[in-house]
């Protein structure tokens, strides 16, 4: 091909990319996007079907940006879908935010301006239960501190009286028998384990299917489990679930998990009870506020276990979960049924 053709296809080629760039609706982001690796890879995703504009570029200029966005694709709650911002996006269609939890949103505000939810439920709830049973497995066989001790410069023998608790044959009672809820339930099935359940709806063929016995009372629950699972979604009911009385109820050997959010626990009394040895250890993917203050007693009790709110931090979700963001806008926008709605009560 000659120069001359050459230059101007590549003129072609750039105008018609700014063309269909320009034709794309725009979404606002998380600057998480220029920032994690394992997020670049998955920018293409977006970039075939949105023009995308990072937060941090927005705030460059807002009256730029504003009037064209009508999608704020939401993951770890960010962007915040704050009033201020929302206020300031008048095209704005639909926030789809990742993952199953809406606390963050205030869905009654966000509907008056005529702007539609979604979340991505199902996508989350395998890697959730994984590092659920991943905790408590940690916890009841001191995993964490096991690998210290090999690791540990000062080390010349290796002790035998590092004692946990067993897993097989145990009770586990969980708490909220949603998606992630029953997934937590058919890994503890292949533990053999005794399964309890509390939840607002009883299903006899999730009890089939898994094993599981139906808990009306949580309070039964709680005096009978050896393991105390919290896969609840976070509202009104659901904040201070457990609080200084359902701790006292447990055995003094039990373990509870958290895996739901760090405001359904009274973080304080959680402290006193495995202070005083009312239970036995907590092990928890999320606490209120993420971190905790440097200084916060949980950070210093043994019998304490703790991840930085990872529970569907796997690559595999990670790209499902935006795959899923990515559909439920694109239906928003173009007026289509979305497939994971979530509506204002």
């Amino acid at each position: 091909m000659h120069k001359p053709c050459l230059i101007l296809y590549d003129w072609i080629h750039r105008w018609y990319n700014s063309v269909m760039e320009e034709d794309k609706p725009c979404a606002l982001i998380s600057d998480a996007w220029s920032e994690h690796d394992y997020l670049k890879e998955l920018s293409d995703l977006l970039k075939q079907h949105f023009h995308t504009i990072s937060y941090r570029e927005f705030l460059q200029n807002p009256a730029l940006h504003a009037p064209k966005i009508q999608a704020i694709l939401m993951l770890a709650q960010s962007p915040a879908a704050e009033p201020s911002l929302l206020r300031l996006l008048p095209s704005l269609k639909v926030i789809a935010s990742g993952g199953v939890g809406i606390d963050h949103l205030d869905l009654l505000f966000i509907a008056s301006l005529g702007v539609k939810v979604t979340n991505t439920p199902g996508v989350v709830s395998d890697a959730t239960a994984d590092i659920g049973m991943g905790l408590l497995l940690a916890s009841a066989r001191k995993i964490v501190q096991g690998h210290q001790i090999p690791v540990d410069y000062k080390t010349t023998f290796l002790p035998t009286n590092l004692m946990g608790f067993q897993v097989t044959g145990s009770t586990l009672g969980i708490i909220g028998m949603g998606h992630i809820g029953y997934k937590i339930a058919q890994r503890g099935k292949g533990f053999e384990m005794k399964i309890l359940y509390h939840n607002r709806n009883r299903s006899a063929e999730d009890e089939r299917a898994v094993g599981a016995t139906y808990c009306e009372n949580m309070d039964d629950l709680l005096r009978r489990s050896d393991f105390v699972m919290l896969a609840v979604n976070l509202t009104p009911e659901t904040t201070g679930l457990i609080g200084q009385r359902e701790l006292s109820l447990m055995k003094p050997t039990a373990t509870l998990v958290n895996v739901s959010r760090g405001l359904v626990v009274d973080q304080d009394a959680l402290v006193k009870a495995l202070q005083s040895g009312t239970i036995h250890a907590a092990a928890l993917d999320v606490t209120h506020p993420e971190p905790l203050p440097r200084d916060h007693p949980l950070l210093s009790l043994p019998n304490v276990l703790i991840t930085p709110h990872v529970g569907c931090s796997t690559y595999q979700t990670i790209r499902r979960m935006v795959e899923v963001m990515v559909e439920n806008a694109r239906a928003a926008m173009n007026g289509l049924p979305i497939p994971n709605e979530v509506k204002s009560q």
